[in-house]
């Protein structure tokens, strides 16, 4: 799954195939910034030799950071030793315990341990808060007229006008929160998910198996559709998508219809899906 961010894209997972599919995509590998590996079994990273060697043939110059769970490093350090290919950009790599976060510009990703066969993680990724409404009306009622003071103070400065000081926080409206997208990977249901993707606008979350199979899919630690709709309800998210779903299905619309009985905004993710995420008001 990627995720634009502006002009970047920050990839969960590289499975096999990944960058062919991004060639179908409107989301080029070339722009990835960083990649976030949710647990180490191969349908989960092995697209990732590939793609990296891709990249470098293709002239990338800025740095990769790779990013996972324990292991991660001796992993990247295979991969390009894989067909000893010298990349000529810098690769960095970095190991995640759960409960961290890291910042990066304009937003965070938290790391939460998942409840899976091997470990792993799910990742919450948070825009920073965003500058409130700015309120020209009110501007105009303390006698500044419009013109370049409003960027000034829209800017955070605070001005003087014919003897009246303004400040910023006097016609500007709260911060507003950015964006909110949860991330799975594989995982039984988990508490420590619900809780850090609280009211997160779109959830991505496994759904392997229909409720029948809800034996199979604790014995190898993956969820049902229900129980995937159960924390989505739980975390009070806008929208749940389920994917990672079994072969088994030729007609997986078994899965949708389950998890919509619990959270009617479910929707059964497809290969090369594009949902544009609105910014809140």
């Amino acid at each position: 799954m990627a995720v634009k961010l502006g002009s970047d894209v920050v990839l969960f997972d590289c499975g096999e195939g990944t960058q062919r599919q991004m060639m179908s995509s409107n989301a080029s590998y070339m722009k990835i910034e960083r990649v976030l590996i949710t647990h180490l079994h191969g349908d989960h990273f092995l697209g990732l030799p590939g793609m990296m060697q891709t990249m470098h043939f293709s002239g990338r110059e800025r740095k990769l950071e790779v990013i996972g769970p324990p292991g991660t490093v001796d992993m990247v350090r295979s991969v390009m030793d894989l067909g000893e290919c010298a990349f000529g950009y810098d690769v960095e790599v970095r190991e995640l315990e759960g409960g961290e976060v890291l910042h990066f510009p304009g937003y965070s990703i938290t790391a939460v341990r998942a409840d899976h066969s091997v470990y792993a993680l799910s990742y919450v990724l948070e825009e920073d808060m965003r500058p409130g409404r700015f309120r020209p009306e009110e501007a105009l009622a303390l006698g500044i007229p419009a013109g370049p003071m409003y960027r000034m103070l829209q800017e955070g400065e605070t001005i003087e006008y014919k003897g009246v000081i303004v400040t910023p926080e006097e016609v500007i409206g709260p911060p507003r929160k950015g964006r909110k997208v949860a991330i799975s990977g594989d995982t039984r249901p988990n508490e420590a998910f619900a809780r850090a993707a609280w009211g997160a606008d779109v959830m991505v979350h496994e759904a392997t198996l229909d409720d029948s199979h809800h034996a199979n899919a604790a014995e190898y630690g993956h969820s049902t559709s229900v129980e995937a709709a159960e924390v989505a309800l739980k975390a009070r998210v806008k929208t749940l998508y389920l994917t990672h779903i079994s072969a088994r299905y030729e007609d997986a619309s078994i899965l949708e219809r389950e998890a919509r009985a619990i959270f009617s905004n479910t929707v059964l993710a497809e290969d090369l899906m594009t949902v544009d995420v609105p910014l809140p008001d």
